[in-house]
């Protein structure tokens, strides 16, 4: 009881750290006891804990002793598995060397053991008490569209993508992929597309073939991995768009680049998101391809968007794939504070 009464004397402190290609966002939100919230927002040049990133951390951190570090998962061996059987488990995946998490008592969250305390190595002069998965994010961003359909989820990050499957609630299938770009390699690829060749659907003539952390104790527990769809009319969804997705056409159209713009930055670009769509087909194929995963055809796709995607990415999956696309832009940094705040109750 004591300290419910100091804690709420205080202030609370949230810092989302998100690291991307080559640099790293901290995303700062004060918590007053007034419930205000103030937001701050800085980003570094450097993927690992600079000076100058902990000097701006360390400054936040000194206003309340209730302060909390919050991290986004960007290593490889991770994933989601659509069961929360211990005996179905290794049917998907071998997690001997992992750490697990059982999600809404139907799916599971995993990570690599050794990336885990990698990362707890790598900000111990900070600590970080919350580390959640890019399928926690998806999941609450777009927990008003799994818990009623059958469709995809996509998170984009900059040198990476997760990419999910849910049907009412329970997860079908799962998986997270790293982005290799290759310009140079990329670009005939990306002139192919133009030319209208065919993209394996993974159809055939029939139809369609998807607890605590120990690893150090200041480490939290992995349940701070947050406790981490069929569409019968479609023209619902195609009068009725939602207003993120409105919003990102009009920003593409307002966006249409000028004569000076830098060709080797826009076409890195557009090869970065043909590269996106690439992936996405793929984990499309696996799904309906693996026996392991119950391959349902999948019309929508749900896109939270951190990396400014330009209009291609949709027209590819819309004309080469034949789905109904929705984007929405993502501030990830505030989602792992929101989600922090979850874990807390708040």
């Amino acid at each position: 009881m004591l300290g419910k009464i100091l804690e709420s004397l205080y202030m609370k402190v949230f810092i989302g750290i998100i690291v991307e290609r080559s640099s790293t966002t901290v995303h700062v939100e004060v918590f007053s006891k007034s419930k205000e919230t103030h937001h701050y927002e800085n980003v570094f040049q450097s993927t690992n804990l600079t000076e100058e990133m902990f000097e701006y951390i360390h400054h936040y951190t000194q206003e309340s002793p209730y302060h909390y570090i919050c991290f986004l998962d960007t290593s490889n061996d991770q994933g989601a598995l659509p069961t929360c059987d211990k005996t179905k488990i290794p049917f998907y995946k071998d997690l001997s060397t992992s750490e697990y998490k059982c999600v809404d008592k139907n799916w599971t969250i995993f990570t690599s053991k050794t990336d885990l305390y990698a990362l707890e190595k790598k900000y111990e002069d900070i600590g970080i008490d919350f580390v959640f998965s890019p399928f926690n994010v998806l999941t609450k961003f777009f927990k008003d569209k799994k818990d009623q359909h059958l469709a995809m989820f996509a998170l984009l990050e900059d040198s990476s993508l997760s990419v999910c499957v849910f049907e009412e609630g329970q997860l079908l299938y799962a998986e997270h992929l790293d982005m290799e770009i290759d310009l140079d390699s990329e670009k005939i690829v990306l002139e192919d597309l133009d030319d209208d060749k065919d993209i394996d659907l993974g159809l055939d003539d029939e139809g369609i073939i998807l607890d605590e952390i120990d690893v150090e104790d200041d480490l939290d527990d992995f349940s701070d991995i947050e406790d981490l769809d069929s569409l019968e009319d479609i023209d619902e969804f195609s009068e009725s768009k939602d207003l993120e997705e409105e919003l990102f056409e009009n920003n593409q159209q307002e966006s249409i680049p000028k004569e000076n713009v830098d060709q080797e930055n826009e076409d890195s670009h557009f090869t970065e998101d043909y590269q996106r769509f690439s992936l996405i087909q793929s984990a499309m194929n696996h799904f309906y391809k693996d026996s392991k995963y119950e391959g349902k055809f999948i019309e929508n796709i749900y896109i939270a968007d951190n990396t400014q995607v330009t209009s291609d990415l949709k027209r590819y999956l819309e004309e080469e794939m034949f789905l109904n696309v929705y984007i929405r832009t993502i501030d990830l940094g505030a989602e792992v504070c929101e989600l922090a705040k979850e874990e807390l109750g708040l």
